[in-house]
């Protein structure tokens, strides 16, 4: 049972899912825009929400956790120094979801998850 569990599972085990929504986030922050699987960009919302938040908030802190989430210091410090600008006076939602054609192989949902 999976009764009010909040986690989409992926189907992949704990760690595996961890390290795939931790490079999700950092490649996102990176180019600013990524195509990938609709369950997956809808999971990866929240997590790259949540750097953004940290950024803004700017401490030392928040600097940490966002180095121990994510893969790339150097990324964590270039966004650390946009996002009060960028995202100074948004309150949230901070990507956009867009669908698209599904995947020729599997017929699986598409869709590009951008920083807005």
């Amino acid at each position: 049972m999976r009764h009010r569990c909040r986690v989409k599972q992926l189907s992949k085990p704990a760690d595996q899912r961890r390290a795939l929504l931790r490079s999700l986030t950092t490649e996102l922050i990176r180019h600013g825009r990524i195509t990938t699987t609709l369950t997956r960009a809808k999971v990866v919302r929240a997590e790259v929400d949540k750097m953004i938040s940290l950024a803004k908030d700017g401490s030392l802190a928040a600097r940490r956790q966002a180095i121990g989430y994510m893969y790339d210091k150097q990324l964590v410090h270039a966004l650390f120094e946009q996002a009060a600008s960028r995202y100074g006076n948004r309150q949230g939602g901070y990507t956009r979801i867009l669908h698209t054609v599904r995947r020729r192989g599997d017929n699986a949902e598409m869709a590009i998850i951008e920083l807005v």
